[in-house]
């Protein structure tokens, strides 16, 4: 008996259809894996099943998780579940975490909620979880809030609260998404462990088509809320049966035409970053003695040319983010200068640093948190034109914004809407949108297409590509996709605890990598063909 049953089941939101006879079916022990594009139903697939539909949809179809109708239960019989028998790893995990309550307390209030079990036993419990997914004590107390954590150590969070009370049913909603690539191996094999120890069902949405193989037993495609193919992975992804499948395949391992690039050195940098550090404060210890500071960056040096890209790949944590903080002035350096345009920008008062601004433009790990949710799209994407020297006019506005959607395969009629109304990789190309209106010089990308599907993603990949040619952009790639780097940089820098570990031209830092930091990254990289072959094998 399957312990959860989709059958024919269709969605409609107010009168927009979203999903169309659905069916899907997860035994215990096993692990299905549904991909498909961006907005195609994954996400409305998962909260139908967790009854968390929005106002207006309605569910037609049967749904039943381990005899029970889902459709069909009371909003007591779901609180019940939620969380105990059926857990979600969300896709947004800023946006999932709440930010006035410390990650112990979150992991912690399922438990107690659920087993009736008391704050000792349940904070205990929480710290065995946290340590499991990666967050050991001495670095990770409980008492950490999660804007104190990076997005990848976010995500480990939101893992440690969905399997804390190891559920009948887990469904991972792009559970690996803002994580490296050593991690995601780690938190994969967490989840085969908890699936293997408890029978666990576990319903994976990605759109990694080597991270789903690698893990599913089974897989489901869907492209605009219709079911395109199902059956065993590795037998569907080696036949491509279907040309939507064979276009998902190809799309994944598809790299950019890129023109050949003037070596590093041929021109005057448009970035120089000079011994680099940033102290954060530590937590006291003691009453006595002051708290030592933490290093997030240490001694950190690199320079950009016009037109060149270069990308900054290491594990979460490592101090990427905060290095792009401090390249945008965002956040002040313990020492040492960054230079734009041959013009120091570290500690300069806002007024003076309007020039640099307008050539220099960000792309967000976390684009839900990025926007201001009270605000339609045409206004968050129009932002940066503040920074023009002449302000356009209503109508051009609206012109130079509808041109940015469509660059990013979005539409003039999505002006008019707000950011809840998309799905995790359209506001990631809203963000990217946003970047690009002003045509800067220089574009930092932190994990630019991490929320993508692999045809948006190839899509994007082609649009960055393509601006660096025509208008000769500059990009700074934050990435823990070795992929990303290969594709769309000229020279790579691994940082690993704060330091800058190895350098140099990409395929030379990746094919022959030197440092222990840069060899676990290229090992854990996920492979489609690879994993393929693997399953292959494994099947006889």
């Amino acid at each position: 008996m399957s312990l959860l049953e989709i059958e024919n089941l269709s969605l409609v939101i107010g009168e927009t259809p979203i999903l169309k006879a659905v069916d899907l079916a997860i035994a215990p022990g096993e692990v299905v894996g549904l991909v498909g594009e961006s907005g195609s139903g994954k996400s409305m697939t998962a909260l139908t099943v967790m009854r968390l539909l929005p106002h207006l949809a309605r569910a037609d179809g049967r749904v039943a998780f381990d005899g029970i109708d889902i459709l069909g239960a009371s909003e007591d019989q779901m609180c019940a579940l939620r969380g105990d028998d059926i857990g979600m790893v969300f896709q947004e995990p800023m946006t999932a975490l709440n930010p006035v309550k410390t990650i112990g307390e979150q992991v912690a209030e399922g438990i107690r909620w659920h087993t009736k079990a008391g704050r000792a036993e349940a904070e205990e419990r929480a710290r065995k979880m946290l340590d499991r997914v990666g967050l050991p004590e001495a670095k990770f107390p409980l008492s950490r809030y999660p804007h104190e954590l990076s997005g990848g150590q976010r995500q480990r969070v939101v893992i440690a609260i969905a399997c804390a009370l190891k559920p009948k049913l887990l469904i991972a909603d792009e559970p690996t998404t803002a994580l490296d690539v050593v991690l995601q191996a780690q938190i994969l094999d967490l989840l085969r462990d908890l699936v293997s120890e408890n029978r666990m069902g576990l319903l994976l949405i990605s759109h990694d088509l080597a991270v789903v193989t690698e893990m599913a037993d089974r897989l489901t495609i869907l492209r605009h809320g219709e079911v395109m193919e199902a059956g065993d992975t590795a037998r569907t992804l080696s036949k491509q049966s279907h040309p939507y499948t064979r276009e998902l395949a190809l799309a994944s391992m598809h790299v950019p035409a890129r023109p050949k690039t003037h070596p590093a050195g041929s021109a005057k940098p448009l970035l120089e970053v000079e011994s680099i550090s940033r102290d954060y404060p530590g937590r006291r210890k003691s009453l006595f003695r002051p708290a030592e500071p933490i290093r997030a960056v240490d001694d950190v040096s690199l320079t950009i040319e016009p037109a060149q890209s270069v990308a900054l790949v290491g594990r979460s944590g490592c101090g990427k983010s905060t290095l792009a903080r401090m390249i945008l002035a965002l956040d002040k350096p313990t020492a040492g200068a960054i230079r734009f345009r041959g013009e120091t920008i570290t500690g300069k008062a806002e007024a003076v640093l309007r020039p640099a601004r307008r050539d220099m433009q960000v792309v967000f790990q976390d684009p839900y948190g990025s926007f201001d949710p009270r605000q339609k799209v045409e206004r968050l994407v129009a932002e940066p034109l503040h920074l023009l020297e002449k302000q356009p006019a209503r109508i051009e506005r609206r012109e130079m914004v509808a041109h940015a959607l469509d660059e990013v395969g979005l539409g003039r009629r999505d002006m008019d809407k707000y950011p809840h109304e998309f799905s995790g990789g359209q506001r990631q190309r809203l963000s990217i949108a946003r970047a690009i209106i002003t045509r800067p010089k220089l574009v930092v990308a932190d994990e630019p297409v991490s929320a993508l599907d692999v045809s948006i993603r190839a899509q994007i990949l082609d649009l960055f590509a393509e601006l660096n040619q025509k208008l000769g952009i500059a990009y700074l790639f934050i990435t823990h996709d070795l992929t990303v780097a290969r594709a769309m940089s000229d020279e790579v820098l691994v940082m690993h605890e704060g330091k800058i570990v190895e350098r140099g031209r990409t395929a030379e830092v990746l094919d022959s990598p030197r440092s222990e930091a840069t060899q676990a990254l290229v090992a854990a990289a996920p492979d489609l063909h690879r994993a393929i072959a693997r399953r292959m094998q494994e099947q006889g």
